[in-house]
């Protein structure tokens, strides 16, 4: 029995100190810690800052629905769409211009061909013309608001 523990013992420690060499082994050689004043040649370099990441700022407008005259058959287009805007500024005055946003909004839409709205190319196009005309001023002495993209979050050709 005493064999046993010494046995168990001597294990313990064996294992303890094998495990603890390990460490300090990994340790030494781990690329995170710092140069030492032994070699000058080595300089430490600190990690790049994390970039800033700027919440987006959003306007979601209320759904339009329109009439789309096609060469058989008219159709019709409910869509819902956000604007991503640069900036709180062009955010509030989208808001205080809303009426004149939907009826630009409304004169894009109609006047779109049906056949064209119905393809991907065709929606980013008139993603782009949506911006375009919603990038113009509102008045004279106001700067144009900052559009960064338009974004359809409901689109469907009935």
């Amino acid at each position: 029995m005493l064999r046993l523990l010494k046995f168990l013992l001597l294990l313990i420690i064996i294992i303890g100190a094998s495990v603890g060499g390990t460490m300090l082994f990994m340790n030494r050689n781990s690329p995170s810690t710092p140069a030492t004043t032994a070699n000058p040649a080595v300089t430490v370099v600190p990690a790049p800052a994390a970039p800033v990441v700027v919440a987006p700022i959003f306007a979601e407008l209320e759904p339009f629905t329109v009439t789309l005259y096609g060469e058989m058959r008219n159709r019709i287009l409910y869509t819902a769409i956000t604007l991503r805007l640069a900036d709180e500024a062009s955010r509030k005055q989208i808001e205080d211009y809303m009426p004149e946003v939907r009826d630009r909004i409304l004169k894009v839409l109609s006047s779109q061909p049906l056949a064209q709205v119905q393809t991907p190319e065709g929606r980013q196009a008139l993603s782009n013309a949506l911006k375009a005309e919603l990038s113009n001023t509102f008045a004279p002495q106001l700067p144009a608001p900052q559009i960064s993209d338009v974004l359809f979050t409901a689109f469907v050709v009935q």
